[in-house]
């Protein structure tokens, strides 16, 4: 049994939690979500506390699923309570982010700015160049995260490029420190 799964999930003050016919519905200040639990994984509102059980004749098959299902809906409560929120810094030169409504624009060394635009439930801020990209849905707000980094992802000679706050970058010896080294 998943040490994860076994774990309940505690509601945060101003969310409500309804569970029908197998669908989690979380609400909270931010927003509203619904999962769908899978097969053979139940779930129940205890004293202020969502419980996830699994049924004893599908233990087996849904073993893999029990901790999975524990942290989506973890992920959803703290979502609709507080949000989400990834930061991205930018690093080189004359490397700019600029958000205007739904859309981002990063002027990042191509010829031309590229553009992402958010989809519904994300939010772009840019402040000293620090991109916060937020939201209700973790995995919603992971993955355009992950696009603004793909646009220029940091290079390992001199770290220009996007990166997560608080991600190290290991820097690679150029040309000149190895023939250096090398005689």
């Amino acid at each position: 049994m998943s040490k994860i799964g076994k774990l309940p999930i505690i509601i945060k003050e101003g969310v409500s939690v309804a569970i029908a016919n197998g669908v989690v519905t979380i609400t909270g200040p931010k927003a509203t979500e619904s999962y769908t639990l899978p097969g053979g994984i139940n779930a129940e509102v205890v004293e202020g506390k969502i419980v996830i059980t699994q049924d004893a004749k599908t233990k087996n098959l849904t073993k893999n699923l029990f901790g999975l299902t524990r942290a989506l809906l973890a992920n959803i409560v703290t979502g609709v309570s507080v949000g989400v929120e990834k930061k991205l810094e930018l690093t080189g030169v004359g490397y700019r982010a600029q958000a205007s409504g739904q859309d981002l624009t990063l002027s990042v060394g191509y010829s031309h700015p590229v553009k992402i635009k958010a989809p519904v439930g994300v939010t772009f801020s840019v402040a000293d160049n620090v991109i916060t990209v937020s939201g209700y849905n973790k995995s919603n707000v992971g993955l355009v995260a992950s696009w603004v980094r793909a646009v220029r992802p940091p290079e390992p000679y001199k770290g220009k490029g996007i990166k997560y706050a608080g991600e190290y970058i290991r820097k690679k010896a150029g040309k000149a420190a190895k023939a250096v080294g090398g005689k």
